[in-house]
């Protein structure tokens, strides 16, 4: 503990800068607000036990750890498969229709293609911190993203620019 730091306002002031983030990325890895909400709450409570051990290492990369671990364990327990609209031809995309459209094309991508697009490209990890949260290979991730991209290419080709990100390799 810091000398005359308040281990209760630090984890606050914590949660409190990442909190609107998470629950973007919750949502947009289980396409449901209230999913993602619990997901949230349960990660940061998780933290919070914890945060004296975490607050001096990484608790940005253990908290994403969680939301996804446990978003698994739940879709697993359930096996859901996701099911979305999809538009038959490509056209311009209205900035105010562009999120939903994005919410349904990521519907529609297995569980780790969505969590490794959000993770990669919403949330702005590089291949091996997405490695680390998902538990996986960065091979893996590579492999994973791009089989992600070229399906949200011929599901959604409006988003075209979402499927043409650039990966991190040569």
């Amino acid at each position: 503990m810091e000398p005359g730091g308040d281990p209760i306002a630090s984890f606050e002031d914590w949660a409190s800068a990442r909190q609107h983030g998470l629950l973007r990325s919750a949502f947009l890895i289980t396409g449901d607000i209230h999913r993602a909400e619990d997901l949230v709450q349960d990660a940061l409570f998780k933290i919070a036990l914890r945060w004296d051990r975490l607050r001096s290492g990484n608790p940005d990369a253990y908290v994403h750890t969680i939301v996804y671990r446990t978003h698994v364990s739940w879709w697993r327990a359930r096996r859901e498969t996701p099911v979305a609209h999809v538009q038959d031809t490509a056209r311009p995309v209205d900035d105010a229709e562009r999120p939903l459209i994005v919410q349904n094309a990521l519907a529609r991508l297995t569980a780790k293609q969505r969590a490794v697009l959000v993770l990669r490209y919403f949330d702005d990890l590089t291949e091996t911190e997405t490695a680390l949260v998902l538990g996986v290979s960065v091979r893996s991730v590579k492999k994973q993203a791009s089989a992600a991209k070229q399906r949200l290419r011929a599901i959604a080709p409006e988003l075209k620019e979402l499927a043409d990100l650039r990966d991190d390799t040569p």
